[in-house]
């Protein structure tokens, strides 16, 4: 049995069901999925993703609505991915040769989910 209240997983359930139609949708766009709920010690990443020479590591957000989910993404969440992201570069060597990107995805009920390509800089 479950020890989280009713409220956390209501919200863990559709956080996983907006990452499984994020996924869903990079797949569309011909990406391979990698990795989904990967933890480090300094973050976690929704999905790291790859196509060709290009990996992604993507920012998934559910909200009642794109713009709620979008303000959703703090700089501190960036920074917190960006430092996965290190994590796993540093675990995944390979992937260091390829083209970074940070990617957020959108999630809103009765609408497609929204792909921000480039959503931020690792420099920021």
């Amino acid at each position: 049995m479950s020890r989280l209240p009713i409220d956390r997983k209501a919200a863990f359930a559709r956080g996983l069901s907006a990452e499984s139609r994020a996924a869903m949708l990079l797949v569309a766009k011909g990406f391979r999925i990698v990795a989904r709920r990967w933890r480090s010690p300094v973050g976690e990443i929704d999905i790291v993703a790859r196509r060709r020479r290009l990996l992604v590591f993507v920012e998934v957000k559910a909200r009642d609505s794109a713009d709620a989910a979008a303000e959703a993404v703090t700089p501190q969440q960036q920074r917190r991915l960006i430092a996965a992201a290190e994590a796993w570069l540093a675990l995944n060597p390979d992937d260091a040769t390829r083209n970074i990107r940070f990617d957020v995805i959108l999630v809103a009920p009765k609408s497609l989910p929204r792909h921000l390509t480039n959503a931020f800089d690792a420099s920021t």
